[in-house]
This record gives structure tokens, C-alpha cells and sequence, in this order.
């Protein structure tokens, strides 16, 4: 039985750890046949990342602080080199202060506010602008999301922001790229235990709260998520682009 991304090569950013949505995507990836590289973001993380990597039988480990446009410059480099063409990338990458999320959103730092945009947001054009001359063959990238975009979620402040900006760019890099053959979505994740998650106060509460009012009365698996990331780089999502993919267990279609 053929493999849904054999012979495809994808990049993914964003892995910290083994219990990230990353780290999922890439297994999910590998498991479907696709060769996977991944990267980290500065040297203290450069150990960690490789042990999973192996794990994974990722075929490469590479640095890029995506806040750093020299950085994502030298990523191509490396990548036209070997393995020459990426067919998919997946964009697992948000960051906002911990005091910014502590604290209500009115109270949002100027600098805060810029930093959570830079690096969860802009992120995503800088890479897909690097990268996308390399998805000769046209491709799928991917990007990831939450509901607090669009809903307010309890301390997701600053977080909330960004996202709803992330899914815009998602929408203009999809038009733009399109007569390319690349294809743009995201994905819009239930809650789940991760340690960026942690980073949100009272966040054990809105698992409960989901998992009690989703019409599958549970909360989102990271399995699940990496199901849908292999679909959307897949042909079987050859026509796919400038959505978003809701798993969650059925939660945003709910209104009390």
C-alpha cells in the first residue's frame, strides 16, 4: 500500500519537544513516507532537537531563529543543496512574553504586542517568502492556529491578537502563491497539553470546559492534529488552500 507522501520532502519548524504539535506533525509525516527535516531555533536547543530528530529518523537538523532574515536566507540555502525541492512546511511557531499573558489584554505592553506579532505572525510570510522558490513541484504549507482568534478564550490575550493576524496573512499568502501550485492553510487545534499551553493561566480549566461541551465530548489528541497536517500536504488536498481546518473535537460550531 502506497504511502500518502512518499517521495516528498518536507520541513518543519517549530519542534521543541515530544510532546509539541511539531514533533507530531513530523512523526505523522515520516510515518507517510515523506523525507523530514527539521529545525531549532538557537543553540541551546540544537542537543534536544537532534536527539528527536533521531528519533524520528529525520534525515536533517538545522538552525533558524526566524526572527533573523539571514538565518531563514542560509535555511534555502542549505535546503537547495539537499534535498533541492520541499514539497511541504509546516509552521508550528508562536511566541508571546509570559507577563503578557499573565496579565489582561489592555495591559499589553507596546513591545509585547510587537514581539508576539514578529515572531507568530510575520514568521510566517518570512518563511514562506524563503522558501517557497524551492517548492518547484508546488506544495502545501501549513501553519497553525486556535479559536481564540476569532472568540475570546480566557487569558489567550496577546495570543488571540496575533492568531487572528496569522490567519489573515494565511489568506493573502495562499492568493498570492496559488498560480505557483502552493497551497497555504492552517489548522485550528483544540486545547492541548503542550508547554507553550502551559504558558497560559488556568489553561487545565478550559481543558475541562471543552472536553465537558464539545459535541465529541473530549479533548484534541496531537495524533489527531498530525492527521490533518498529512491531508493538507497530501494529494489528497490538492485543492485545498486558504482554509482553515477546524479539529477540535467539534467545539467552535457550539454557542453555549
Amino acid at each position: 500500500m502506497s504511502k500518502l507522501l512518499e517521495g516528498k520532502s518536507a520541513l518543519v519548524l517549530g519542534v521543541a519537544n515530544r510532546w509539541s504539535l511539531a514533533y507530531a506533525i513530523a512523526e505523522a509525516f515520516q510515518r507517510e513516507g515523506a523525507g523530514v527535516a527539521l529545525t531549532y531555533q538557537a543553540d541551546r536547543q540544537r542537543e534536544a532537537v537532534e536527539a528527536l530528530a533521531q528519533e524520528l529518523g529525520a534525515s536533517q537538523v538545522l538552525p533558524c531563529d526566524v526572527s533573523q532574515d539571514q538565518e531563514l536566507t542560509a535555511l534555502a540555502e542549505t535546503l537547495r543543496s539537499a534535498p533541492g525541492r520541499i514539497d511541504a512546511v509546516v509552521h508550528s511557531i508562536a511566541f508571546a512574553n509570559r507577563e503578557d499573558l499573565g496579565r489582561t489584554f489592555l495591559e499589553t505592553s507596546r513591545a509585547g504586542f510587537a514581539l508576539a506579532q514578529d515572531i507568530s505572525v510575520y514568521s510566517l510570510v518570512a518563511v514562506a517568502r524563503a522558501l517557497a522558490p524551492l517548492m518547484t513541484a508546488g506544495g502545501s504549507i501549513t501553519t497553525l492556529t486556535y479559536l481564540g482568534s476569532t472568540r475570546v478564550v480566557p487569558n489567550y490575550n496577546v495570543m488571540g491578537a496575533a492568531k487572528a493576524a496569522l490567519e489573515a496573512a494565511m489568506r493573502y499568502l495562499a492568493s498570492e502563491l496559488g498560480p505557483r501550485g502552493i497551497r497555504v492553510n492552517a489548522i485550528s487545534a483544540g486545547p492541548i497539553k503542550t508547554a507553550s499551553a502551559r504558558a497560559i493561566k488556568d489553561f487545565s480549566s478550559i481543558l475541562d470546559f471543552v472536553a465537558g461541551r464539545a459535541p465529541l465530548r473530549g479533548n484534541t489528541e496531537p495524533g489527531e492534529i498530525a492527521d490533518a497536517a498529512v491531508f493538507l500536504a497530501s494529494d489528497l488536498g490538492r485543492g485545498v488552500t486558504g482554509n482553515i481546518l477546524f479539529v477540535d473535537s467539534g467545539f467552535q460550531i457550539m454557542g453555549l
